[in-house]
C-alpha cells in the first residue's frame, strides 16, 4: 500500500497505470483476507469436530479427573461472575425495561410490555450480553493460559505422557462455558425482568404486577425456552472452541500470545453474532 502514493507522485500526468495497480493491490488484499478467513474457518471447523468427537467418546473416561475440571470451569465462568451479572441485570432492567414500560404507559400501550420484554430481553439481549461478558472475563484468560502453556512446552509435555490435550484442556472448557452461560443467562433475564418492573413501579407507572407478569407469560412460547437453551449453550461452546483453538492450534511464542488473544476475541464476537442471526431465522421459520 505504501508504494501506491509514491507511484502517483512520480507519474502525475499518467494516472491510468496507477489506478490499475491500485485496483490490483486491493484485489490482492481482498484475496489474502478471503484465503485467511477460509483457512481459519476450515481450522475451526476441524477443531470443533475433533472436540465433539472427544466429548462423545471420552466423556466418561478419567471421570475423576475430568469432571472436577468441568465443575471448576463452571465455577470460574459462572459463580464468580454472579456479582457482575447482578449489576448488569439491574442496569439492564433500569435502562431497557424500566424506561420501555414507562414510555409505553405514556402512549397508552402498556399491553405491549410483555411482547417487548420477551423480544428484547429474553430472545436477544440476555443471551448475547451474557456471552460477551463471559468472553471478556474468561475467554481472554483461556487464550492466554493455553497460549502460554503451548509456548512454554506444557502441551507437548502432556502429549509425551499420553494425555490427550483436547480431552484434558478443551473438553472441560467447552462443557463448562456452555453450562455457565446458560445458567447466567437465565439468572440475568429473571433479575432484569424483576428489577425492570421495580424501576417502573418507582416511576408510578400504572401497571399492576399481576398484569405485567401475565403479559410476560402470555408472550412466552415453548420455542422461546428451547431456543434460549440452545442459543446460550451454542454461544458458550463457540467461545470455548475459538479461544482454545487459538491457544492450541499452532506453536506459539510468548510474544504472539497477545496477538492471538485479540484474534480470538474478534472471531468469537463474530461467531456469536452469526449464531444469533441464525437463531433469529430459525425462530421466524418456526
Amino acid at each position: 500500500m505504501d508504494s501506491i502514493p509514491s507511484a502517483v507522485s512520480r507519474h502525475p500526468g499518467n494516472s491510468t497505470p496507477d489506478r490499475a495497480s491500485l485496483g490490483k493491490t486491493y484485489l490482492h488484499w481482498i484475496g489474502r483476507k478471503l484465503l485467511r478467513a477460509t483457512n481459519t474457518i476450515h481450522g475451526l471447523g476441524a477443531f470443533a469436530l475433533i472436540t465433539l468427537g472427544v466429548i462423545v467418546t471420552k466423556f466418561g473416561v478419567a471421570s475423576r479427573v475430568i469432571h472436577p475440571l468441568i465443575h471448576a470451569q463452571i465455577h470460574r465462568a459462572g459463580v464468580k461472575l454472579l456479582p457482575l451479572i447482578t449489576f448488569l441485570a439491574l442496569a439492564l432492567g433500569m435502562v431497557v425495561i424500566g424506561q420501555t414500560v414507562s414510555l409505553l404507559s405514556r402512549v397508552g400501550a402498556t399491553h405491549y410490555a410483555g411482547v417487548v420484554m420477551v423480544t428484547v430481553v429474553v430472545r436477544e439481549l440476555g443471551p448475547l450480553v451474557t456471552a460477551l461478558l463471559v468472553l471478556a472475563r474468561v475467554g481472554t484468560a483461556t487464550v492466554i493460559e493455553l497460549g502460554t502453556g503451548r509456548a512454554m512446552g506444557e502441551v507437548e509435555a502432556l502429549e509425551s505422557m499420553a494425555i490427550d490435550p483436547i480431552h484434558y484442556l478443551v473438553m472441560p472448557r467447552v462443557i463448562g462455558l456452555a453450562l455457565a452461560i446458560f445458567s447466567l443467562t437465565v439468572y440475568l433475564i429473571l433479575m432484569s425482568l424483576f428489577s425492570g418492573y421495580l424501576f417502573a413501579f418507582l416511576q408510578d407507572v400504572p401497571l399492576q404486577p399481576g398484569d405485567y407478569f401475565s403479559q410476560l407469560a402470555t408472550s412466552l412460547r415453548w420455542q422461546d425456552f428451547v431456543l434460549l437453551a440452545l442459543k446460550s449453550c451454542s454461544f458458550g461452546s463457540a467461545i470455548a472452541v475459538v479461544t482454545c483453538y487459538h491457544g492450541l492450534a499452532r506453536p506459539l511464542t510468548l510474544g504472539e500470545v497477545s496477538h492471538v488473544t485479540t484474534q480470538a476475541v474478534v472471531q468469537s464476537i463474530a461467531f456469536c453474532v452469526l449464531l444469533d442471526a441464525l437463531f433469529i431465522v430459525v425462530y421466524i421459520l418456526m
